[in-house]
Order: structure tokens, then C-alpha cells, then sequence
């Protein structure tokens, strides 16, 4: 349930203070780790941050005019994959800054990075594969950065992203 609150609280933020974003720049959100958030060892549940996550990603969709443009065309966000590395434990009350940015683009695929941390610690951070479907069929990149009025050239796309941080033989990387 606290979902829809924080939800309800990013729009009303949005309409009252929202300001707009390039869609190369950083989205950030201040969160605190609530007792629903919170699994049996006493720290932020793994499912909690892909689920924050969401909210990070509809930040950036509404601050870079993205989310307005595509209901109107009802293009819907899909995520393919996500690779996240936890790197401390986030405890109770504490604050937490999510960072969320566009890193690049193929012809199908959008690359995004996003990064929990405390204090300017890192605690979580995870790589994003994301598309934009409309009547079951993927947007090309170009239409979805055109739509966006968005004249940017492709930055290259990091190794890991490549690699999606996998060591073990017979696992797909985040491109494939």
C-alpha cells in the first residue's frame, strides 16, 4: 500500500514542483526505508528496490515529458531485464537517494542505470534493459526519441552492459 502513497506523492510533486529533465540527465528521488519495506532480516527486502525502482524510472518518464506523450499514443515501458548487485544492507529510517539515468540505446533497446545510495555510499545499483511496446510490437529507438523531440547522438554502450555483469558460462548479457 505504501507504494500508492509514495506513487500519489511523486505525482503531486510532479504537478506542483515538477521541473523538466533532458533525457540524458540524472532523475533523483530521496526515499526513506519504511518498517513495509523490510523483510525478516530487518533490512530493505530485495523486491522492495525493483519495485522502488519502478517509481524511478516513472520519474524520469514524467520529468522528461516521455510519460505524457506516450499515453497519449498508449505506447506502454516493458522492462526485459534487470541486473541489480546489492552492496549494503539499507536498515530502517534510513534515507536513501535513488539515481536513475539513460546510459544508451540500440535500435530496440533503452540502457539505463540506476543507483540506490545512503550518504553518498552505494548501496545498490542495477543495470536496465527497457522497451516501449505498442499493439504487442516493440518501438524502434527512434521513434520513442523522435516523439521526444530528442536530437542526440548514441552514447557508446558500457562493457558491462554487454557483459551484464554475468561470469557464469551459457548466461545471456543484457544486449542479446
Amino acid at each position: 500500500m505504501n507504494l500508492y502513497v509514495r506513487l500519489c506523492l511523486l505525482l503531486l510533486k510532479h504537478l506542483l514542483w515538477g521541473r523538466p529533465l533532458e533525457p540524458m540527465a540524472t532523475s533523483h528521488l530521496r526515499f526513506r526505508v519504511l518498517p513495509s519495506d523490510l523483510d525478516l532480516n530487518l533490512h530493505m527486502n530485495n523486491g522492495r528496490y525493483l519495485a522502488l525502482m519502478d517509481l524511478g524510472r516513472f520519474e524520469l518518464m514524467l520529468r522528461t515529458g516521455l510519460f505524457r506523450k506516450g499515453v497519449q499514443r498508449r505506447w506502454m515501458p516493458v522492462v526485459a531485464d534487470i541486473k541489480i548487485r546489492y552492496w549494503r544492507s539499507l536498515k530502517l529510517f534510513q534515507k536513501v537517494d535513488l539515481n536513475t539515468r539513460l546510459v544508451s540505446w540500440d535500435e530496440r533497446w533503452f540502457y539505463l542505470e540506476q543507483r540506490f545510495e545512503h550518504e553518498g555510499k552505494l548501496m545498490a545499483r542495477a543495470l536496465i534493459k527497457v522497451a516501449f511496446v505498442h499493439a504487442r510490437q516493440t518501438l524502434p529507438t527512434a521513434t520513442v526519441l523522435e516523439v521526444m523531440n530528442a536530437d542526440l547522438d548514441v552514447p557508446p554502450l558500457p562493457d558491462e552492459f554487454q557483459k551484464g555483469w554475468v561470469t557464469r558460462l551459457n548466461t545471456r548479457s543484457l544486449v542479446s
